[in-house]
């Protein structure tokens, strides 16, 4: 029994440790550094894996992404057919992602970060802010992670809309879905959030057209992946005014280069792709779930369509 771990620049430890405590007996390896002969790797945990690099195990069968998004996995162009694959479905990953968003609306809604640059000047003055009913906010992607801070942000106050790949029913949510349907959804969005799954559809979705669509002074939360906002269109609609300012937390290129301009950006706040972080020792169980039903021929899990991309 045994399951190898494929990940490049990330420090595996925490997973080799969950899946030795929770399975006593698993053999754990880290490729390259360790791995069995390579007709005996069924079962591949992976992050940012070397390209090609499964189709030197030929009986693998399941590739586990270590987290929520799969592009990583997918965007190899030498993935081997008839292999599944799967992503973490856990409620800390969807608990953090929620509270991290709407800090970040909380945030801009209260104008708080003033505060702090008003201190370090000793400046005393109050600023004007809007209510939580006064705010609209849109949420691009409702899968899980996106339906769950939907609900969380509606019952605060917020009026929130959501926009999919198709029609999401949320009981105290706008349902929004396809092309046809977006200009109308961004519209009405004072705060744009995307956490659209990366596909051939939504990289560079966060663009000049779109962001021209909402209303002026609309700000902008990505917390998905990088690929999605085209750089210098968001630079521009900043610079020009129509929008008033932007929480990123995911880049093209991580760690975001010295020289980008993100980083000196007045009007954009930048964190290091840490809005929800797999824990380990809370997914392992529905990694060794999945391990067990490759194992015994069985029905797999928080599967992937490779079609859809999610």
């Amino acid at each position: 029994m045994s399951i190898t771990i494929f990940s490049q620049g990330r420090n595996t430890s925490r997973w080799e440790s969950a899946l030795k405590e929770r399975r006593p007996g698993l053999e754990v390896y880290v490729y390259p550094n360790t791995a069995p002969p390579a007709d005996q790797v069924e079962f591949a945990l992976a992050w940012n894996h070397p390209p090609g690099v499964f189709t030197s195990f030929p009986n693998l069968k399941c590739i586990a992404s270590t987290g929520a998004g799969v592009d990583h996995i997918l965007r190899d162009p030498e993935l081997p057919e008839g292999i599944q694959i799967t992503r973490i479905v856990d409620e800390d990953l969807t608990q953090d992602m929620a509270t991290f968003v709407t800090a970040q609306v909380l945030n801009h809604v209260r104008g708080l970060h003033r505060y702090k640059e008003a201190q370090r000047s000793h400046t005393w003055k109050q600023h004007s802010y809007k209510r939580t009913a006064e705010v609209v906010i849109g949420v691009m992607g409702m899968g899980v992670l996106g339906a769950h801070t939907a609900q969380q942000l509606s019952k605060l106050g917020f009026k929130v809309n959501g926009w999919s790949r198709s029609p999401k029913l949320i009981e105290g949510i706008g349902a929004y879905a396809g092309t046809e349907e977006l200009t109308a959804f961004l519209e009405k969005a004072n705060i744009l959030i995307c956490l659209l799954p990366l596909t051939k559809d939504t990289a560079n979705i966060l663009n000049k057209d779109t962001f021209s669509k909402l209303p002026k002074g609309a700000y902008i939360i990505n917390v998905a992946r990088g690929e999605h906002v085209v750089d210098e269109d968001l630079i521009d609609m900043l610079d020009n005014g129509h929008l008033s300012g932007a929480s990123l937390d995911v880049f093209r290129e991580e760690p975001l280069p010295e020289e980008h301009p993100f980083w000196e950006h007045p009007l954009i706040h930048v964190t290091p792709h840490i809005a929800s972080i797999t824990n380990p020792a809370s997914a392992v169980s529905q990694i060794l779930e999945n391990y067990d039903r490759m194992r015994h021929g069985e029905s797999l899990i928080n599967v992937v369509s490779k079609t859809k991309g999610y």
